[in-house]
């Protein structure tokens, strides 16, 4: 019993926590790498565009809070989520046409598009901050729970629990979804054949009638439905606090260069390779090892390898050994 009372404690504090993480870190990170293998820069505004569109949501949540209308055991979020979508989706066109337009015309170096999405960057902190405040903005209702540590306990007799948060849950399954729609998107329909051309040989794609501005808004739009989704599902799954999007760049920018930069496929790996490596090595492994050691060897300390404030750290080390061993990645993306 003791064997399954350790795996039950690992699963409950590494690897259900890790996968959720996963899954919302794939989505940021396919965002960053439709916007690299798109329109060829890496757009440090991201995280903050991920906060924008989060905002979005919380404003419309509490919106029909305030009218009475739930979704039952569901975060009422999910309902606001198109409305988040679509004002995340407007303000990427609106800073498209009113910034990057100016650069792509001017056929400028994809340095100079870095620096004015830091620009950008900055103004959509500001904006998020100034909306909405700086503070942590609670927004998560129904069921917390779908299996609680209790119930789990009493069901299988251990004496470890494991709990199941319901937006651990839905966080995995509309990441299934909107990875399946975004692949069968890109490979099955006509718009997605010509994005991915546009991608691999732009003049090739120019000769061959493609409209590189109609290109341009369905990357923009693309990029505020993943932003917008995987903000809100981390939101939901921790807490929405302006800050600490700006901290997810970091990880969500080693997750899409860990798995290959311009690759969708990449990106997924990638941000399942940073979440396991960020929690497993900041989680303490008193309990584990207490159910696997004999009692006179149970260790007196925490048995954790970094503390929790150095979860970042994590992202920064594995992000520079794979710039210095290989800078094209697990699956091979466009070199940086």
């Amino acid at each position: 019993m003791e064997p399954l009372n350790a795996l039950v404690a690992f699963a409950n504090f590494v690897l259900v926590p890790a996968t959720a993480y996963g899954a919302q870190l794939a989505l940021g990170a396919l965002g960053v790498t439709l916007i690299y293998g798109i329109l060829r820069f890496s757009n440090f505004a991201h995280g903050d565009t991920m906060a924008f569109g989060t905002m979005a949501v919380i404003l419309t949540t509490w919106g029909l809070q305030a009218a009475g209308i739930s979704f039952g055991p569901l975060p009422t979020a999910l309902l606001a989520l198109p409305v988040g979508i679509a004002a995340c989706a407007l303000l990427l066109l609106g800073t498209d046409k009113l910034v990057y337009k100016f650069y792509r015309a001017k056929k400028a170096v994809p340095v100079t598009f870095v620096i004015a999405s830091l620009g950008v960057m900055f103004v959509m902190n500001g904006l998020v901050r100034f909306i909405i405040g700086p503070d942590d903005q609670l927004f998560s209702d129904g069921e917390r729970f779908l299996i609680t540590a209790r119930d789990f306990k009493t069901m299988s007799g251990l004496d470890e629990g494991l709990a199941l948060k319901t937006t651990q849950v839905i966080t995995v399954v509309v990441a299934v979804i909107v990875v399946a729609v975004l692949f069968w998107f890109l490979n099955k329909t006509r718009t997605g054949k010509s994005m991915r051309a546009y991608s691999d040989n732009e003049d090739l794609a120019l000769l061959s009638g493609i409209n590189p501005e109609r290109v341009v808004i369905y990357t923009w739009l693309m990029v505020a439905t993943l932003a917008t989704i995987a903000g809100t599902l981390y939101g939901l799954d921790k807490s929405f606090k302006p800050f600490t999007y700006f901290q997810l760049l970091l990880p969500i920018f080693a997750a899409a260069i860990v798995g290959g930069l311009g690759s969708p496929v990449g990106a997924i790996a990638g941000g399942f390779v940073i979440a396991f490596a960020e929690v497993t090595i900041t989680y303490p492994l008193k309990k584990v090892l207490g159910y696997l050691m004999p009692e006179s060897l149970e260790p007196d300390g925490l048995v954790q390898l970094l503390s929790t404030d150095y979860k970042f750290a994590v992202s920064f080390v594995i992000l520079i050994i794979v710039l210095l061993f290989k800078p094209t990645g697990l699956f091979k993306g466009k070199s940086v």
